[in-house]
This record gives structure tokens, sequence and C-alpha cells, in this order.
């Protein structure tokens, strides 16, 4: 039997991937090394590191060093309750497999990324502050005559893991044109996916809606300059729930300052804004914490499919050790 060790930020954290008493992790065919680490640097945490086999970890566990998996000798498996590690293994880690649950922090991004489509295309922001302000009746049609969600055109930069999940969303709203820019998509790929591929230009040109979903890579920091964000209609809404630094941020504060296109803004650049930033008081900008990605509720959902991920591993251990008894 396997032998394994959750290494989470804090045993609440655990409890919130897992259950009380990581009740998720009771099913599994594998062997629990003590409660959960938060830190690698006691004797106990390295009387358990030297046991376990597969390391279950999440956000705040401590980088897995070369210093620390050298009393790590049986490791051969980290399971991630999160979707970026590199962070997590910076000395590399040669012989280790890392799975990550990208795939299903992909749901409530790209859930909340529709929501926002929705309500920016129904303008809803705007009509909160309009009717908070006038008390009284309001004329949708005279105020709001271009808004609805009806043939519009929403881009979504990058067919990453989020951006895949939106468009297959997207596809229960017909009259919502979806348009995608991924210069690694195949065309024919991208009709799969029920999008129009386009380069990154004619993407924000066309669309009512940008939404971004871009990986941070060297390429993608700054993707979305000056020069695309002038080229927005006025009144565009540009969404974004992947990494600030992918919308120059100096640009975007300029064009939002001046009022012509509109913001949703669950990441920034920094993170979190400087409490004098103008972004927060803006009309045009509708700003949350990092909220997209899983919490609450969808965090046991993220624990389950690390749960199951370590089962499927145990099962293949087992039936590996039988073929060599045979």
């Amino acid at each position: 039997m396997i032998e394994y060790a959750v290494a989470v930020g804090s045993p609440r954290l655990a409890e919130r991937l897992f259950g009380p008493s990581c009740e998720a992790l009771a099913g599994v065919s594998a062997r629990r090394l003590g409660g959960v680490l938060t830190e690698f640097d006691s004797e106990l945490a390295r009387r358990v590191l030297s046991r376990a086999e597969v390391l279950l970890t999440g956000w705040d566990t401590p980088p897995l060093r070369r210093s620390v998996l050298r009393h790590a000798p049986r490791l051969r498996r980290v399971i991630h309750a999160g979707s970026a590690f590199g962070w997590l293994l910076p000395d590399g880690a040669s012989g280790v497999h890392v799975s990550d649950m990208g795939h299903v922090n992909a749901v409530p991004v790209a859930e909340y990324t529709l929501a926002m489509i929705i309500l920016a295309n129904k303008d809803a922001v705007r009509a909160r502050d309009l009717y908070r302000t006038r008390r009284t009746y309001i004329d949708r049609e005279e105020e709001f005559a271009d808004a609805g969600n009806h043939a519009r055109t929403v881009g979504v930069v990058s067919a990453s893991r989020t951006g895949r999940v939106l468009l297959e969303l997207l596809r229960a709203f017909p009259t919502l044109d979806a348009l995608v820019y991924d210069p690694y998509l195949p065309p024919h790929e991208a009709r799969g996916l029920g999008a129009e591929p386009v380069s990154l230009p004619e993407l924000v040109r066309r669309s009512d809606v940008v939404t971004v979903h871009a990986p941070v890579r060297p390429d993608t920091v700054g993707l979305i300059d000056r020069e695309l964000l002038a080229l927005m209609r006025d009144g565009t809404t540009i969404i974004n729930t992947a990494r600030g630094v992918i919308v120059e941020p100096a640009a975007l504060e300029r064009e939002l300052i001046g009022g012509r296109i509109n913001a949703v803004l669950d990441v920034t650049d920094p993170e979190p804004l400087p409490a004098e930033s103008a972004l927060y008081d803006l009309p045009n900008v509708f700003l949350t914490p990092h909220i997209s990605g899983s919490m609450g509720t969808e965090l046991r959902r993220m624990g389950d499919e690390v749960a199951s991920e370590l089962a499927r591993y145990a099962d293949l251990a087992v039936a590996a050790e039988s073929v060599a008894d045979s």
C-alpha cells in the first residue's frame, strides 16, 4: 500500500478541500502519514517526507526545494490542488511527476466569466448605479437602447483550459458569436469549439466583450497593450480573470479613466492595487478580489478530484505489484 502526506497551507484549508478529518480521502487504498504538514523543517515533517510516495499540495504549501526533496527519497508523485505550480518545485524534481487540478479550477473561472459577459452586455452595473442615483422610474428603452445579449460578439483570448470551458458554456447562447485568438490553436479545432479563429487585432476590433484567459509567459506579458486597447470600440468591456500583467496596466488605467471602455477585473497588477488607485472608484470598472477561481464550496470539488487522482495512482500501484508478484 502506498503512503502519502497532505501538505497545504493550513489544517483549515485541508478541511475545506477534503472535509472534516479529510473524509474525501478515507476511501482511498493508501496510507496517510501524519496530520497536515504546513512546514518541512521540523523533525516530524522530515520523518513523514522520508516515507511519502505521494504528496498532496495546494495553496501556501512551502516550496519543495532541493533541500527539502533530499529528505523525500521515495517521493514519486505530487498532486496539486491548484492550477499554477511553477513556484512549488523551484529547483526542479527529477523522477517526480506533478499533476494539477487546473481543469477543475477552470470551471468556476469560466462560470464567473460567463456571468460577467451576460451582465456586461445588459449594462447591469450602470443600470444599478443609475437606479441608485435617481431612485425613480427608469425608462430602460431610453437609457439602455443598445444593451442586451442578442447579436453580440464575445472575443476569447486563448483557448486555455478556462477558455475552452467558457467556449463550451457559450454554446448555450446561439446569438452570441464567439471569436478566439490563440496562435497555437489550429483553425479547425477553433471551429470545433464553436468559435471563429481570428488575429488578436481583429478580435479586439470586432468584440463587444473581450475576455482574457491566456497563461502568463514571456510572450503574453503586456499582450493586450495600448495599441490593442485603442482598437476597441467605444463601450467595449474587457474582462480579465487570468493575470493582471497580461493587460498592460498603465495603458488600461488610462483608457478606463477616459471612460471610453469598461472593465471587469478580477485580477490586477499589482494585486491588490494600492489604496489610492483610481480603479476602485471608476463607475465603468467592476473590481473583485480574485474570486473567480475555486473558493468556498468550490474547494471541495477540487479536493474530491485530488482524492480521485490519488485513488487512481494507488490502484495502479496495486496492479503493478500484483503483476510483479505473479
